[in-house]
């Protein structure tokens, strides 16, 4: 073969093999845009059993214990700890749209824990709109259940809204809230914090019913003495209340806590100090502790951690909504962070790490109660300068102290004082004592003081 045959040949086959590259990537291309149909159409085949089964679940629950009031023109986000409740927040929501004639071609229920969803992507999220409307032809009300777990969520929260459509949405991190998302989210959402059940909700809930009679009548108002026992130990998380081990499921809560949404996610690899951190804490709820005095604890166990690493597991915590946090009122911006009082958002999960810790659970039990009510904002303090007041509520005048028993002079004498002198520094529309069992009225230098059994003051608000 001469030189110009060997050419031509060569580009010939040169063309081909180019052709062939050519095809190959177009079959490529074209099996990609199959597969993506095909996944797609699984998808939505997928989403539309989903959704079917969770009509049929929700059907089947029965949640009317919740007292918070929605309106019916906006979207809210409902934030909180694992298992206090949002999800019935939720159903309840549902079932009173459903008994007001809404039918389920209009709702759209959905649980981002679905291990069938695992892997959902953010650009895959108009699927649940899109699926909803082939099957019914209406525009749905949506409910989607711990979001937060989609990477970028809060885009296609600001789309529903924009386009808009009614949204209900949960989620187990106070990242939710951030400042970014918030912006993001741009006023289109009304925030809800979920609480465990208060004492009220928890009456409710064991069947219990509130009237001037219960509260009076001697067989009822030990049932609710009764009932406030169990409340104050094992705390208000909705699925304890009928069960017999419900230290067991508090627990397990606070194990998927623990690990799960702050162990696993924040990749921590000194569990140990962690856990040696939230014992610590618990101990120390009566009183403000620092991030130096909480390093040193962990490490006077044996285990290295810096005091970075302190603050951080701290954050962790308060973003999984395991503890919360209120500052001294009379100290500097600097001291307000460094060295707050904490509190376990539930009474069970503060009395896994107590013996005997009456007094410590009566102090959370207000605490968390006084947030609840007013906020956790800047809404809720405590003073400790020369005195020591153990919550100011500013916006209420309100100063309270928590004693567990007012059984001697001693008590009432340090209570008492302590709440007069604040009056004389801040304004002071109402002073309380708030107690295990003991009422009555002290009038002192011109000043009336409440005293109140707990169980009574949780249920007058």
């Amino acid at each position: 073969m001469n030189n110009i045959d060997l050419n031509l040949f060569n580009a010939l086959n040169n063309n081909h093999i180019i052709l062939f590259n050519v095809l190959n990537k177009m079959i490529l291309i074209l099996v990609n845009v199959l597969n993506s149909i095909n996944k797609t159409l699984m998808d939505k085949a997928l989403l539309k059993s989903i959704l079917i089964d969770y009509q049929l679940e929700i059907s089947h629950h029965v949640v009317n214990h919740r007292t918070v009031f929605l309106e019916d023109n906006f979207n809210y986000v409902f934030v909180g700890m694992r298992r206090v409740g949002k999800s019935y927040m939720m159903y309840q929501r549902i079932q009173q749209l459903i008994a007001k004639g809404t039918g389920w071609d209009e709702i759209l229920y959905l649980n981002f824990e679905d291990e069938r969803l695992k892997g959902m992507r953010l650009d895959e999220l108009h699927l649940l709109t899109d699926v909803h409307i082939e099957m019914y032809n209406k525009r749905p009300i949506l409910f989607l259940d711990e979001i937060q777990i989609i990477e970028g969520w809060e885009k296609f929260a600001r789309r529903l809204a924009d386009m808009r459509y009614r949204v209900y949405i949960t989620g187990s991190n106070a990242k939710m809230l951030s400042p970014e998302i918030r912006t993001t989210l741009g006023g289109r959402y009304m925030e809800v914090y979920v609480y465990p059940y208060d004492f009220r909700e928890y009456l409710n809930a064991s069947g219990i019913e509130l009237n001037a009679i219960s509260l009076i009548a001697s067989e009822l108002k030990a049932k609710i003495n009764y009932s406030f026992n169990e409340y104050l130990h094992n705390g208000g998380l909705p699925a304890s209340l009928l069960l017999q081990a419900k230290r067991d499921y508090i627990l397990s809560v606070y194990q998927r806590i623990y690990f799960g949404d702050i162990v696993v996610r924040y990749k921590i690899d000194n569990a140990f100090a962690l856990g040696v951190l939230f014992k610590k804490i618990a101990e120390s709820v009566l009183q403000p502790i620092s991030f130096t005095r909480l390093a040193n604890t962990v490490i006077s166990t044996g285990t290295k951690v810096s005091k970075n690493s302190i603050i951080s597991y701290v954050e962790y915590a308060k973003n999984a909504w395991l503890i919360c946090s209120i500052s001294n009122f009379a100290s500097k911006l600097v001291d307000k962070e460094t060295n707050p009082k904490y509190y376990f958002t539930d009474n069970g999960i503060l009395n896994l790490f107590l013996v005997h810790g009456e007094t410590a659970l009566l102090e959370n039990l207000v605490a968390i109660t006084l947030l609840r009510r007013y906020g956790r904002d800047d809404a809720v303090f405590f003073y400790n300068r020369s005195i020591e007041v153990d919550f100011y509520m500013p916006n209420e005048e309100l100063a309270i102290q928590v004693s567990y028993a007012m059984s001697d002079a001693q008590t009432v004498e340090r209570e008492t004082k302590a709440l007069i002198k604040l009056s004389g520094i801040l304004p002071c529309r109402r002073l309380l004592i708030i107690t295990r069992d003991d009422e009555q009225i002290i009038e002192r230098d011109g000043q009336q003081i409440e005293v109140v059994p707990v169980w009574k003051w949780l249920l007058q608000e």
